[in-house]
């Protein structure tokens, strides 16, 4: 198909840093491109340790004063960027369709989910709350509060960047810390118009910056700087295990969101429109390219094949046309190197006997919606994760199986399941090893006030308004003697 004109051109991005664009130091910048053609889109400046340094020097020197800022001075701010992105939502979405390849559906949805993260950040600042603690001396009076802890760095991937720009810097706004965000190298564009929303909410400067740049080159710089005091991440398993090494030695606190290979199971007794349903929305959504997209099916015997048959008929009838076409459902896979990444995976499947029920070609830039069977432990798709739109779907016998399947994995970010059964359906949810259970739903679902995350190489520690209080503050305990 002819490759689409894009509506987003800007001139180069520098950092944003204490309030102000500041150029790179090095004055090097790298081409930002548009995933369906990889034609350049404009540039962004390419950090430096000097940047980096800079910009955490900065956060440091706001957190001085914002740090006792009152909780309806944050409300308000938060409030006011809620406001100013549903007045530029247009905007916004044209940077998600072009800069990463995301269908309007999918950028629309992003832009929902921002807003919501928004408000409930802005409730956040009057949740802080302590206690009062009985004493064993007469006349002693005993209580703890909250303080923010300082500098958050957050570390953004390509895939949600409004969704995650927003969260990993609304929250440690709300409790009153600063915020260093480095957004993927894929996706500067998001992270940088979101310093322009906070300038205009009134956010004071050095509260929020930017540094843009390539992650191997300065994130060790951005994780282990004596003023950062916790990390937030979200991209892969091997970085997020550098990165969770990083942290214990230096003693930072953290949240890491990281790889999936999320299981589905269809029962004998699901809803087959439902459970067919559930399963497209969870792998072939922004073409696979989320995390907690579930690449693993697992479908009862006696529905098998009505299942794979209906399954790869809806995979077959996804729409990979105009991004701005609402009915558009598949975009492009974000770069050539993901790209390749892709293909290895099913023509290593394809090579060694899969069966391809549906897709396995490719569109340009477009990964047509993949379905396979016949998956062994010997291709590479059946245990690493593939992150784009390609899904294994295999028989099981017993809910034993489903269960047994789903927990071999190293794994564990989301997991879904589709029966009628309540026992089927409570036994399963408790016994997957995964941070996220999801009965007859996609397994693709997140709100701004659960604990959000996974175990094992999916993850360590929960994002979530609660969680994010307990983890972005600090307790102190104070005694007057009466």
């Amino acid at each position: 198909m002819a490759s689409e004109s894009s509506k987003t051109q800007q001139s180069p991005i520098d950092h944003w840093i204490g309030g102000q664009r500041v150029k790179p130091t090095s004055g090097k910048y790298f081409t930002i491109k548009n995933p369906l053609n990889d034609s350049g889109m404009g540039e962004a400046a390419a950090g430096s340790v000097e940047d980096v340094n800079a910009a955490v020097e900065a956060a440091q020197k706001a957190f001085q004063s914002f740090r006792n800022s009152l909780p309806k001075e944050r409300e308000r701010i938060l409030c006011k960027a809620a406001e100013i992105l549903e007045r530029d939502r247009n905007e916004f979405v044209d940077i998600l369709v072009d800069e990463i390849g995301s269908p309007i559906k999918k950028a629309n949805f992003e832009v929902e989910k921002a807003l919501t993260l928004f408000r409930a950040a802005a409730g956040m600042s009057r949740n802080v709350t302590g206690k009062t603690i009985p004493s064993d001396v007469p006349g002693k009076f005993s209580m703890s509060v909250r303080a923010p802890i300082g500098v958050v760095a957050a570390i953004t991937p390509f895939n949600v960047p409004l969704i995650k720009c927003v969260r990993l810097s609304c929250n440690p706004i709300g409790l009153g810390n600063t915020v260093v965000m480095m957004p993927s190298e894929e996706a500067p564009m998001i992270a940088n118009r979101l310093a322009k929303l906070y300038e205009e909410a009134g956010l004071p400067e050095g509260v929020y910056n930017v540094v843009t740049g390539n992650g191997y080159e300065i994130g060790d710089t951005l994780t282990t700087h004596p003023h950062v005091k916790m990390v937030t991440f979200t991209g892969s398993s091997v970085v997020g295990q550098h990165i969770r090494e990083l942290c214990a030695k230096h003693g930072k606190r953290m949240t890491l969101e990281l790889g999936g290979k999320s299981p589905l199971v269809v029962m004998d007794d699901a809803d087959m429109q439902q459970a067919v349903a559930g399963a497209v929305q969870s792998i072939f959504m922004y073409q696979g390219q989320v995390c907690m997209g579930a690449s693993r099916v697992y479908v009862q015997q006696g529905v098998f094949d009505q299942f794979v048959k209906g399954f790869s008929q809806a995979a077959k009838g996804l729409q990979a046309g105009d991004l701005r076409d609402p009915a558009t459902m598949i975009g492009p896979i974000i770069s050539e190197r993901q790209r390749g990444r892709v293909r290895d995976h099913i023509e290593d499947a394809r090579d060694k006997g899969a069966k391809l029920e549906a897709g396995g070609d490719w569109d340009e830039n477009r990964c047509l919606p993949t379905v396979l069977t016949g998956v062994t432990p010997q291709m590479t798709v059946y245990a690493q994760e593939t992150f784009g739109p390609v899904v294994s779907v295999y028989p099981i016998k017993t809910i034993d199986d489903a269960i047994a399947e789903s927990n071999d994995s190293r794994f564990g970010l989301s997991a879904a399941i589709f029966t009628t059964n309540i026992n089927d359906a409570m036994r399963y949810a408790l016994e997957v090893e995964s941070g996220m259970v999801h009965v007859n739903g996609s397994s693709l679902h997140d709100e701004p006030h659960v604990p959000f995350g996974g175990v094992k190489d999916s993850g360590y520690g929960r994002e979530g308004t609660e969680e994010d209080i307990e983890a972005m503050t600090e307790w102190k305990w104070i005694t007057i003697q009466m």
